[in-house]
Formats: structure tokens, sequence, C-alpha cells
């Protein structure tokens, strides 16, 4: 996959502000473009027309956090937008590929993970969503059809993003599958801007644009989000309908690692949780 340049994030993200959203009078007069002019948006972020044409084009060789941060007031980017235009205006133009070893879950993430009650599913996630461990009940509710000690050995770990695109099993348990598809794709996005040079993960969304036309349709699209808490409705195999939501926790020392909790959103959920074999 080609790497995502500035240039085009602030070409996807101008498309999807119109006049009306940034208080413009367009007097009634046909647009040719979906969103704002460029030349409009220069105006309202206080660069010069040129200037912006060249940021947008991947002409211009800098762009001070300033000037970001104008851009990102004008398009009405969130917090993770915003972090991301910045990692993607700091990356270099070809970024210096590389595997990095496999990760190894920090041992303050292992001993949250293993405080926590069984009746609590919870799984600790890599920057590249791969499954590094999980707790019984964890494995129980999102993979038991995968080995418990697979995550143990860095060949066979589970991914998440693999499994919710190419695996019937993740797919069936969800039933909000697509809007929990869309928040692993823009998650994804935003680790790129952070890792622009991880091989690893570029290999990850090739293979995944490659064999899930439902991933490439989503990573065109060009979200970022940096997913964090939400609902999940699962249709489970063993224990039935089942809503929880997903809380992710971070360490400071390990940011990389999130430590993923299934919490019961109602009374029948909390009562299947419990019959989950572990």
């Amino acid at each position: 996959m080609k790497p995502e340049s500035l240039g085009v994030f602030l070409k996807t993200r101008r498309d999807r502000v119109t006049p009306v959203d940034v208080g413009l009078r367009t007097y009634g007069t046909a647009r040719r473009v979906p969103g704002l002019r460029r030349e409009e948006l220069a105006q309202l972020a206080g660069v010069s027309a040129g200037y912006y044409t060249r940021l947008e084009q991947d002409q211009a060789t800098t762009a001070s956090p300033q000037v970001l941060d104008a851009l990102a007031r004008v398009l009405c980017l969130d917090a993770a937008e915003t972090a991301h235009l910045h990692n993607l205006a700091r990356r270099p133009a070809t970024p210096r590929m590389s595997r990095p070893d496999p990760e190894r879950p920090h041992p303050r993430v292992l001993a949250l993970l293993n405080s926590l009650n069984e009746t609590t599913p919870a799984l600790v996630l890599g920057r590249r969503g791969d499954v590094l461990a999980w707790n019984g009940a964890g494995h129980s509710l999102i993979a038991e059809h995968v080995d418990f000690d697979a995550p143990e050995d860095p060949e066979r770990r589970p991914s998440i993003p693999r499994m919710f695109f190419l695996d019937s099993h993740t797919r069936a348990l969800h039933r909000n599958w697509a809007e929990l598809a869309r928040v692993h794709v823009a998650y994804l996005r935003l680790t790129t801007g952070r890792y622009p040079g991880d091989g690893r993960l570029a290999e990850l969304i090739g293979e995944l644009a490659m064999h899930s036309d439902e991933f490439a349709s989503l990573w065109a699209a060009g979200d970022v989000a940096d997913c964090t808490v939400g609902p999940m409705h699962l249709r489970h195999p063993t224990i039935g309908d089942v809503d929880v939501t997903y809380q992710v926790w971070l360490q400071p020392d390990s940011p990389d690692h999130r430590l993923e909790v299934y919490i019961p959103q109602d009374a029948a959920s909390a009562d299947a949780l419990r019959l989950l074999p572990r």
C-alpha cells in the first residue's frame, strides 16, 4: 500500500467540509467541488492559496504546528484527526520501512490483566491489533474458535483486524460488525501516522486491502479515529446475544499496548457472561 501523504489527507478532509459548515455564503452558485475550494480553505486558515495548494500537492517541504492547527480548525477535525495531521506533516516523504521485533506485553499490563476477575473478559492488544494476551473470559467471548495459547507465539498471534475482515466466525459474532469495522480501519490509519516505517503494519494493511473489498473501501474513505470506548453487540454461539461496552486502558510506560475490557450493558448480558467457559 502506498503510504498516505499529508496532501491526500487534506484533500479528503476538504471534500467533506461544506461552505455552510464554516459560515460561508454561496449565493446559490454552482460549485464544481463537493466541499471547500482550496482558496476558501486557505483564506479561512490565514495562509496563501499558493502555499496551501503546495501543501495539498505534497510540494511544500514544511508546515508549522500553527498552520496545521489552523487548517484543523477550519476542517473541523477532532483530536484524533488533528494528531494524524501533525503526524503526516512530520513523516518523511518516503518512510524507511523496517520489520520491528515481535511485541511483548509489559509486565504491568499483564499484572493488570491478571488482577481482573475471570468473569470480566479482557485482552491486551499490540499496536497493530495483535492479541498479546487474554484471560479465559476474553478468549471465550471474542475468539473461542482460536487456541487459547496462540498469543504466546508471535507467529500464531490472532490479529483482530485480520479476523474482523477475513474470518467468518468473527464476522458472524458481531451484530454491529459494520460499525466496528469502520472503527478498526480508522484506528489502523491513526497508527500508520504514528509509525510510518512499520513494515509489519504496512504488510497487514496491504493484505487486508487485497483480500477484502470492504476493507479497501473503508480505507479509501480516509477516516481516522482513536477507538477507546464503544458498544459491541454480539451473537455468541454459546451464550447467545450479549451487549457489552469495550473500554481501552493505556499504560504510560507502554502506550502501544492497550488493555481492552468488556463491560456488560445490562443485567441479562452480565448473567450471560458468567456462563462463558474458561
